[in-house]
């Protein structure tokens, strides 16, 4: 699980409206922070606060070119959750495919069972008195 670590910020960012816009719009391409920041009533220290988790997360990086700060989506962000998806739903495939083994074998041998446990029940009683009936044989 160790591997796993950095997956909790990762989630939480996304946790929160505002940074999945912001994350939405990146996708479209490298934006200004006042370009991403216009959306939203917001004052620009808060939303900066956001734009620093964003960074923190590993989910954008910023460079600063003259007086303009640009936000670029890191993809590798994605990767992590991909392989860490891929992971679970081996192993929830996995188990729902035991499961649906266990049921349907389940479900088999119950009607034989069903069949051999009422003829077996029937002759445990006294010798040569039958307790049950099958549907077949006459009454």
């Amino acid at each position: 699980m160790a591997q796993y670590s950095g997956l909790d910020g990762t989630f939480q960012a996304l946790a929160d409206p505002t940074r999945r816009a912001v994350v939405r719009r990146l996708g479209a391409g490298p934006a200004s922070i006042g370009e991403l920041a216009a959306p939203f009533d917001m004052a620009l220290p808060s939303f900066m606060k956001h734009i620093r988790y964003l960074e923190q997360t590993g989910w954008v990086s910023t460079r600063k070119t003259g007086r303009v700060r640009t936000c670029v989506l890191e993809h590798e962000r994605f990767d992590a959750i991909e392989t860490w998806l891929d992971e679970q739903r081996t192993l929830w495939e996995g188990r729902t495919d035991r499961l649906d083994r266990f049921v349907t074998a389940a479900a088999e041998p119950a009607d034989t069972a069903t069949t051999g446990h009422a003829t077996a029940a029937g002759t445990a009683g006294t010798a040569g008195t039958a307790t049950t009936h099958d549907e077949d044989s006459p009454a």
